[in-house]
């Protein structure tokens, strides 16, 4: 159907019925029917060869040339048996509609909306260009070398000439230069030339274009918003595809047949622009804020035909990628699968370095002289990144917006003020502090010895933080930041009824307990997940619910993360009053390590009240005592041995830290963390100790995610088996891969995986697979049958943890040439309360790996005692 724009153009403002839309093919087949007219007959009868009929793109290029020869001569001749001004009325339409149209364009190529066409003046010269597609990224771009050490890369020397490049786009940074960035890290895998390309990447930004600096931070983690500001995209791959189609001019058929060679979306993209001949109209290069208000847009836009403005919006951002990689990344941002590796950790890294080193035109924060810095040692240079990590880091953590942080960055740089700039604030969620994984009581009791500690309830719920201000309004958010006051308005409800006196405002932190309202019986977590997420009235609520408290983080304005744990504890309790069933504080027992018996009845209490297991918390502050990560029979240098990532071994044997210089032998720098009972946003530390019934038991678990499997042999052919589980890599994003599973899994099970990971062979609808691996996914053995889309955890029991040739999970953390893989690896359950991004880490079992091989070695030392003292026994009995 024609837009009312072009409803308007084409009646010419008079008032009379809408005539039907009038395409290409009516104006070229009045060409067609002038050109017959105008061309005699073979002697056979035959057409001649010029009213063969042609291509679209053949018409458009005849009908440039006719109009550029008639535009030279200065004459509008029109052909024999037609009205000159017949014509040039047909030509302006021609031109008119395909500035109007917005569905049709030869090879099915659309050209601009009318909504984001700037209207021309009458008298403008109309020119039907036909522009080249596969148009190359800007040399200026291309040629800045941004993976170089940020010590040695200077941004002033590409800022002017990239500013001049600008000028034509309102002096916005391009999406070109983002994308540079990103075919550079996605092109490497080490963290190192990551966070340095990033860097520079953000200097240039800084530098030259201030304002492009938000948008472009969002683009590169893959987000548009903080978890808790709900906007969604709200695309399928339907839209992706749609937009491919119309503006590569494919078909279902190739499109589909580029889509199971590649796999990944944006790969498919990139060949999909390859294979565009022409478009009609030149490309408006990108920007990296229009990328981004496009992607706001999209995701704001709601209601009646919101899903045709998408889909243009998504159209016009594919029309105008310069090149493939423009495509490629702007087709993984729209269905929001960057993987760059830029994942939160990394970008505040890089954001941190960039401000040490580079600042805006118009801010007067001082900066490091980088000749400066290229003099230090590479242990006093890491002590300056270190320190101004931490303070971006901690800022993120307390206040997790970047529309906040980046622009105190922009105005002050980093410095202790940021943390004050980025504090608290009410209804923004702060990143929770996380616990440490204990494997048994012992273990607990060995890490806390001398400190005074309380054993809380570990409930089976959803955690829950709770904001609350001085008028009464309630924010509730979960553990991964998101919104959630909706799913909850009992306790909304609830608020002003556990209120005591003298409190305005405050933050707290507990856990949602489904319950049974007249015993208060405590239900599983399965219970909880019945109940509904959005637009809960509290007429309707059939799972009722209890708020067990269990730390208090802001009060009446003042923060209290710096104070300890007791002081907290007792503020909670005494200032808010307990409604029985609804409110009620976190069962504990305060104890030592010397009253075993005690917490182990309390962990026993603990599993028959159908919980997990137990939280221990450091009570009170003892900066004097540290605690040494590693077993504590393990003497600290062995443990750094075990420990050393990769790179860090040199010849001869020496490691950095045990070369000796100037006739001494430097200190060996220690892992110590120093037991806190303050509250450590987004940190996990050993202050906060988990000791989980499944962690009781004689084995230890692996939350692992499915990434691939084969079919099975046998009964088992038209299932999914072994699967290929895998690990995430914290720091750069990637899943790494450990073993193959193939026990512990019943019919059923076997069954709803295969319905859930679909390649489409009976369906022919393929479901949460992929033909390819993804870039993401770091697996080299055989290829598996189906790649899965990562999106579940499992539980995983095994026997233990060798060194693996072909996996390469962790290597570097244990060993620089193999990776880890488990034996006899068993699937116990899924894990229906986590996400992917709360797997184990490639980390955390290479720890498990070292605990392993630290309890063998002390294993043999006892074997070897017990043998040496039966040799002495024989001795005295000869």
């Amino acid at each position: 159907m024609s837009s009312p724009s072009k409803k308007r153009k084409l009646n010419s403002g008079k008032n009379q019925p809408a005539a039907q839309s009038r395409g290409l093919e009516y104006f070229f087949s009045k060409q067609k029917q002038s050109d017959a007219l105008a061309s005699p007959a073979d002697e056979d009868g035959a057409p001649s060869s010029a009213s063969t009929a042609l291509t679209d793109e053949e018409l458009a290029r005849k009908l440039q040339a006719e109009w550029d020869q008639e535009a030279a001569n200065g004459v509008h001749a029109a052909p024999e048996g037609q009205n000159s001004a017949s014509t040039n009325q047909d030509m302006e339409a021609i031109v008119e509609t395909l500035e109007s149209d917005s569905t049709y364009t030869p090879n099915s190529q659309p050209a601009q909306s009318t909504a984001d066409t700037t209207p021309k003046k009458q008298d403008a010269k109309k020119t039907l260009a036909l522009q080249s597609t596969g148009m190359a990224d800007d040399a200026i771009t291309t040629s800045i070398p941004l993976d170089e050490s940020p010590l040695t890369f200077e941004p002033s020397k590409y800022v002017k000439e990239l500013q001049e490049f600008w000028a034509s786009e309102k002096g916005d940074a391009s999406y070109a230069l983002l994308t540079r960035c990103f075919v550079l890290v996605s092109g490497t895998t080490s963290r190192i030339k990551i966070v340095d390309t990033l860097v520079n990447c953000l200097r240039i930004l800084i530098e030259s274009d201030p304002s492009s600096l938000l948008p472009a931070v969002w683009l590169a983690t893959n987000s548009i918003s903080p978890p808790y500001i709900s906007m969604e995209l709200g695309l399928g791959g339907s839209a992706i595809s749609k937009a491919l189609r119309q503006v590569c001019g494919l078909d279902n058929r190739s499109l589909k047949a580029i889509y199971d060679k590649y796999g990944d979306p944006g790969d498919v993209a990139f060949e999909a622009k390859k294979k565009q001949s022409f478009t009609l109209r030149k490309p408006t290069p990108l920007t990296i804020k229009g990328v981004y208000r496009s992607l706001v847009k999209i995701a704001t836009t709601h209601g009646q035909g919101s899903g045709e403005t998408k889909q243009r919006i998504v159209d016009r951002l594919l029309q105008d990628a310069r090149g493939g990689e423009e495509s490629r990344f702007i087709v993984r941002t729209v269905s929001q699968y960057l993987r760059i590796g830029a994942v939160k950790t990394t970008m505040l890294i890089a954001l941190s370095r960039a401000f040490l080193l580079s600042k805006a035109p118009d801010s007067d924060y001082g900066t490091r002289d980088v000749s400066e810095l290229g003099k230090l040692k590479k242990e006093e240079l890491a002590e300056v990144w270190s320190k101004a990590e931490e303070i971006v880091k901690a800022s993120y953590a307390r206040h997790p917006n970047y529309n906040d942080l980046v622009p105190a960055l922009l105005e002050i740089g980093v410095c202790e003020e940021l943390l004050v700039r980025c504090g608290l604030n009410l209804h923004v969620p702060l990143r929770p502090m996380l616990g440490s994984i204990t494997r048994d009581l012992s273990e607990m009791l060995t890490k806390l010895q001398g400190r005074d500690f309380a054993c809380e309830f570990k409930y089976d719920g959803q955690r829950a933080q709770v904001h609350c201000d001085e008028k009464g309004k309630v924010s509730i958010f979960s553990r991964h930041l998101e919104l959630m006051t909706e799913k909850y308005p009992d306790l909304v409800e609830l608020v002003p009824k556990i209120r005591g006196e003298g409190i305005g405002s405050f933050i707290m932190e507990g856990e949602v307990v489904a319950v049974d309202r007249e015993t208060g019986e405590l239900k599983n977590f399965q219970t909880l997940t019945n109940r509904a997420r959005k637009d809960v009235a509290i007429g309707d609520i059939k799972v009722d619910v209890c708020l067990f408290a269990f730390d208090l983080m802001y009060l009446n304005g003042q923060s209290l993360l710096d104070r300890p744990f007791r002081e907290r504890r007792e503020l909670l309790r005494s200032l808010f009053i307990e409604v029985p069933h609804h409110f009620t504080w976190v069962k504990s027992l305060d104890a030592t390590s010397g009253d075993s018996e005690a917490v182990l009845e309390f962990f026993k209490s603990a599993l028959e009240n159908k919980c997990e297991g137990i939280m221990v918390k450091i009570l009170d502050n003892i900066p004097d005592l540290a605690y040494v990560e590693g077993e504590p029979e393990q003497p600290l240098e062995d443990a750094e041995k075990l420990s050393l990532p990769k790179g860090r071994v040199k010849g001869k044997g020496k490691t950095k830290g045990s070369a000796k210089g100037d006739g001494q032998e430097k200190a060996t720098k220690s892992r110590r963390k120093p037991l806190l009972a303050t509250y450590e946003p987004d940190k996990r530390l050993d202050s906060w100790l988990k000791v989980k019934k499944d962690y009781n038991s004689s084995f230890d678990t692996l939350d692992m995610i499915p990434v691939a499997g084969w079919h099975g042999q046998g009964r088992k052919a038209k299932w999914w088996s072994p699967i290929l589980m895998a690990v995430r890599n914290e720091e750069s994003g990637t899943l790494e891969v450990v073993c193959k599973c193939i026990s512990g899994f019943t019919d059923t099970f076997y069954k709803a995986n295969k319905e859930f990971y679909d390649n489409g062979e009976e369906s022919g609808e393929p479901k949460n697979t992929k033909a390819q691996r993804p870039g993401f996914i770091e697996y080299y053995g055989p290829n598996p049958d189906v790649w899965f889309e990562p999106q579940e955890v499992w539980e995983m029991a095994f026997a233990d943890i060798t060194l693996s040739p072909v996996y390469t999970a962790a290597i570097g953390l244990v060993s620089d040439e193999r990776g880890l893989s488990l034996r006899f690896p068993r699937f116990l359950k899924k894990r229906e309360d986590k996400s992917i991004d709360e797997a184990s880490t490639n980390e955390f079992l290479a720890n498990l790996w070292r605990k392993q091989e630290a309890k063998a070695a002390t294993s043999t030392s006892k074997n070897d005692e017990v043998e040496m003292e039966d040799v002495q026994d024989g001795y005295e009995d000869e």
